[in-house]
């Protein structure tokens, strides 16, 4: 449950996107580094243009150019989802949880949890001391269950955007 006070906010395009848009993020999903002027004859406009689109698509909080990370090859082999129950504020929950550390994901969601939080550890130890020192001792928290991942066989950083 909720309370008045903290309700979420849907996660609705505040910018209106058109098929150009729509390209670019394509092109940026599959290179984030992809310079204005390699963009430009792909969606046919200018460097300049382009750089406006971009520009304006970062300011929409419609994409992020950031650098993704292999939790592996930063020596951070233990991974798990962690389903949490919650006996009151799920959003508050979820607010102290994506304060902790080695918490790298957090979702409010409906069904058996109310709070799913992704964690990356160096060892199963440290995965131990985030479930049991620091999520079960949280306010709020009802019931934890881990649920260590063996093997990633799909992470997708691209898929089609357009609404049609």
């Amino acid at each position: 449950m909720t309370s008045d006070a903290a309700k979420p906010e849907p996660h609705i395009t505040r910018i209106s996107l058109d098929a150009i848009d729509h390209q670019l993020i394509g092109l940026l999903q599959r290179d984030g580094r992809a310079s204005y002027a390699d963009l430009a004859p792909a969606v046919g406009l200018s460097a300049p243009a382009v750089r406006q689109r971009v520009q304006r698509l970062i300011e929409g909080g419609v994409v992020q150019i950031v650098a993704v990370t292999d939790p592996l090859a930063l020596g951070l082999p233990v991974m798990a989802l962690v389903g949490i129950k919650v006996n009151g504020d799920a959003l508050a929950v979820a607010d102290a949880l994506g304060a902790i550390d080695r918490v790298i994901y957090v979702v409010v969601t409906g069904g058996a949890y109310d709070v799913f939080a992704e964690v990356v550890c160096g060892d199963m130890s440290e995965l131990f001391h985030v479930i049991n020192g620091e999520i079960r001792p949280m306010p709020g928290v009802a019931a934890v269950e881990s649920f260590p991942y063996f093997d990633i066989r799909t992470h997708r950083f691209t898929w089609d955007t357009s609404t049609d």
